[in-house]
């Protein structure tokens, strides 16, 4: 009997004990069998189906059943890995691969069985840009237009508040369809005057004397029409005088406001400007004249040029509106033009702190609107408009309409006027004016107007817009220190400023906003936005009372205001000249020309 082997006590054998030796084999045996496993098992996840198929073709029902206990044992050790982490590892990440290659395929071959079945009509379709009339000659009410999806009034002014942060909606600002001028039709403008139009040289039928009245803006037209009538009668014009009586009471002189010498030669071929009467003239004593509102050029070369001629010397006490808007020939309207728009330019100091201002609200490469915010003490009392005003400020403007003489009408009915969309917007309804044609809060505002009235000011403007500026605090108190009480010099100021801003829109249709806008057009169809008040207030009131939600209220708003942005529309003549559109808010046809 050998020493390894010993009896039981029912005589049978016992097995042998283990030694050192034998278990140090068997240990290796089984951790080598593990990895034979592990590596088994990641090597079936890799075997192709097409491989398992052909295999199994062949398979015995005893190798089937191995088969399917190592797939067992191959399962329950991912599940179980035990001390074989790595071999667990390696088949969790096989197995991910594999899923996410079957979930892809199955995902192409759906949306390709999809889109072979779609056509066009199954894409989103926006409704036309026009409001469709309901019911029939009856005048029903309108039906509204579907409220088009709009990413910049309903989300985007929310996550554009802090731009400066936000590469995005500097983008936005920058590139966007807001900022975008009108089509222009190939228009151009067109001033030249023909050699036989050429004033000749010393000659006149006499001099004329101008008292230029109202604010900077209602004197400038009005001394662009004392050119022509000059023109008109071969009369020589004198530097007109400045009305200092206005409600600004601004004694700057045609000099301090005007480059004069500039006025002077840029006139030369059409009218003789000087200084002042020539001695021999001195002493004489000028017919006073007013002259007839909207006339004609036969009033002028006719019935005046017969006083002039008699008297050499003719003073008239008015300068606004004395020349028609239409029916006047073509070389007259150009030489409106030029004088509006090219001679009168002003001094080189205004233009120079103009330019300064100009420069810093585009810095960046930023855009910024020129707003003309129309809603100051003079034009409210004028008006008659108190809304969103207390009763004091409402009794106060009603104070300053009955102690101004020369405004006819003194009992007005505010809330009518409102209605009827002849008040200025309020600083709130400004704000939301713009928010809904889609300007972001980020937006640059410059301020075009004086003092805005009422105890709240711009604060409701400045809520939504906080980046708002008016050469108060965009200019420094140095550069604005030569422009003290000088009311129609800053004007002019306001007046380059907006000229050339990315955007004007002006919440007043008055002198102002019809010089501007003339001469935005004159100088290539800059883009302005022409509000429609009536219709504004309107669907405001709707909005609150409930009628509109924000995005029917701004779809709205933008769907009319498309073809309200300075494009290229001729100037119609209405039943009376003072009710037809401006010629200085609309020089076409007169002064712009197409190419074609």
């Amino acid at each position: 009997m050998s020493p390894a082997t010993t009896t039981t006590s029912g005589g049978g054998a016992k097995p042998p004990l283990p030694t050192t030796a034998t278990t140090t084999v068997a240990k290796t045996r089984r951790r080598a069998g593990e990895h034979e496993d592990a590596a088994g098992c990641a090597g079936n996840n890799m075997i192709s189906h097409a491989a398992h198929h052909h295999n199994s073709q062949h398979r015995t029902p005893a190798a089937g059943g191995a088969l399917r206990r190592r797939i067992v044992s191959c399962a329950a050790r991912v599940v179980m890995p035990g001390r074989n982490l790595s071999g667990w590892i390696l088949g969790a990440l096989t197995l991910l691969a594999v899923s996410t290659a079957f979930v892809k395929i199955s995902l192409m071959k759906s949306f390709l069985q999809v889109h072979a079945r779609m056509s066009p009509n199954d894409f989103l379709q926006l409704p036309p840009p026009s409001l469709a009339a309901d019911g029939g000659a009856g005048g029903g009410r309108r039906r509204r237009a579907a409220a088009v999806p709009d990413t910049h009034f309903s989300k985007h002014n929310e996550t554009c508040d802090h731009y400066q942060k936000n590469e995005t909606c500097n983008h936005y600002q920058k590139d966007s369809e807001i900022w975008r001028n009108p089509l222009s039709d190939n228009y151009t403008k067109c001033v030249e005057r023909s050699s036989r139009d050429t004033r000749l040289q010393n000659s006149t039928n006499g001099y004329i004397l101008v008292h230029a009245n109202g604010g900077l803006n209602q004197m400038k037209t009005g001394i662009s029409d004392m050119v022509v009538i000059a023109k008109l009668m071969n009369a020589t014009l004198v530097i007109p005088y400045l009305d200092h009586k206005s409600f600004w009471t601004d004694p700057s002189e045609f000099k301090e406001i005007f480059n004069w010498q500039h006025f002077k030669k840029s006139l030369e071929d059409d009218v003789q400007v000087v200084e002042a009467l020539p001695p021999h003239l001195a002493d004489v004593k000028p017919l006073v004249k007013t002259p007839v509102s909207w006339s004609k050029p036969g009033y002028y070369s006719k019935v005046i040029l017969k006083l002039l001629k008699k008297h050499k010397v003719i003073e008239f006490t008015h300068s606004d509106s004395r020349l028609a808007n239409n029916g006047i020939p073509d070389p007259i309207q150009k030489l409106r033009c030029q004088a509006m728009y090219e001679a009168l330019r002003f001094t080189d100091g205004i233009e120079e702190l103009a330019k300064k201002l100009v420069s810093r609200l585009k810095e960046n490469g930023d855009h910024y609107i020129a707003l003309h915010l129309r809603y100051e003490k003079d034009m409210l009392a004028f008006t008659g408009c108190n809304h969103n005003l207390t009763k004091k400020e409402a009794e106060e403007l009603r104070k300053l309409r009955h102690r101004t003489r020369h405004w006819k009408e003194k009992r007005i009915n505010g809330t009518e006027r409102r209605l009827q969309g002849a008040c200025p917007m309020t600083p709130q309804e400004a704000a939301i004016f713009l928010e809904a044609m889609g300007y972001p809060a980020n937006t640059k505002i410059y301020i075009v107007a004086g003092t805005i009235f009422g105890q709240n000011g711009l604060n409701a403007l400045q809520e939504k817009y906080p980046n708002v500026y008016s050469h108060s605090n965009l200019a420094t108190a140095e550069e604005l220190e030569p422009f003290t009480n000088k009311h129609n010099q800053l004007a002019a100021l306001d007046y380059i400023v907006a000229v050339e801003s990315d955007v004007f829109a002006y919440t007043y249709d008055g002198n102002m906003a019809k010089a501007v806008r003339g001469h935005r057009m004159f100088e290539g169809f800059r883009k302005t936005i022409n509000p429609d008040k009536k219709y504004f207030v309107r669907i405001l009131d709707e909005m609150d009372r409930g009628e509109l939600t924000l995005k029917e209220f701004a779809s709205e708003l933008r769907n009319l205001h498309q073809n309200r942005t300075g494009g290229p529309n001729p100037r119609v003549v209405g039943q009376a000249p003072k009710l037809e559109e401006n010629f200085y808010a609309n020089p076409l046809p007169g002064c712009l020309c197409s190419r074609r």
